[in-house]
């Protein structure tokens, strides 16, 4: 199936976004970054909870580590964050080029009533190929959550349906399992992809 259309953004003027870009680096990766450790995901191999991915296969986040890793979490039904970040991803995968080969990259759901393994196996499918869809029951998800520091609430709708908030970052990890960076919704391709280089060239410092 082809993906769904990838959405790009204007910018008003190259001073305004270098500053933009600037506050939200100091904010995620900078020295205004947070540094208390209960902000801090876990390392993936001190995580402790089980998911199934959308083919079925049981994960845990231990089989991510070995190669560098991006998370992130969602849903089927969202209409418009989730799209938009998994169209993203997309991009900056196409931007690795053959490098994306060492790449993990696992969407998460936050919505154990609406995605099964089969809803998930179709919404994955208009996304980069290397995306792989995770599902569970609530209390999976919940672990999964605290572990990651992600948080979400289902929100009720006036028409007695539910729509679902959360976390809208990107989490990164080297091939150890060990929490790099995150990247922000609408972080710019300039700054996300070179963070994702850094992650992937860790594999190679913590090994020397």
């Amino acid at each position: 199936m082809r993906r769904r259309r990838v959405l790009t953004f204007g910018a008003a003027g190259v001073g305004a976004i270098g500053l933009t870009l600037f506050a939200g680096w100091w904010q995620v990766d900078g020295p205004g970054a947070a540094q208390s450790d209960r902000l801090r995901p876990l390392a993936l191999s001190d995580m402790n909870f089980r998911m199934v991915d959308h083919e079925g296969v049981p994960v845990t986040p231990q089989s991510l580590v070995g190669r560098a890793t991006m998370v992130f979490f969602g849903f089927t039904y969202c209409p418009d964050v989730c799209p938009t970040t998994l169209s993203d991803i997309s991009l900056w995968l196409d931007d690795l080029g053959k490098d994306a080969d060492e790449l993990n990259v696992a969407f998460i759901t936050i919505d154990a009533e609406r995605d099964t393994v089969e809803a998930m196996a179709d919404y994955v499918s208009y996304f980069h190929p290397a995306i792989r869809g995770w599902v569970g029951i609530s209390d999976q998800i919940a672990q999964a959550a605290d572990d990651f520091r992600a948080t979400y609430e289902k929100v009720p709708m006036d028409d007695g349906d539910y729509t679902m908030n959360h976390t809208a970052s990107v989490f990164l990890f080297s091939p150890t399992g060990e929490f790099v960076s995150t990247i922000d919704y609408h972080e710019q391709r300039e700054f996300a992809v070179p963070k994702i280089r850094r992650a992937l060239k860790s594999r190679t410092d913590e090994t020397s």
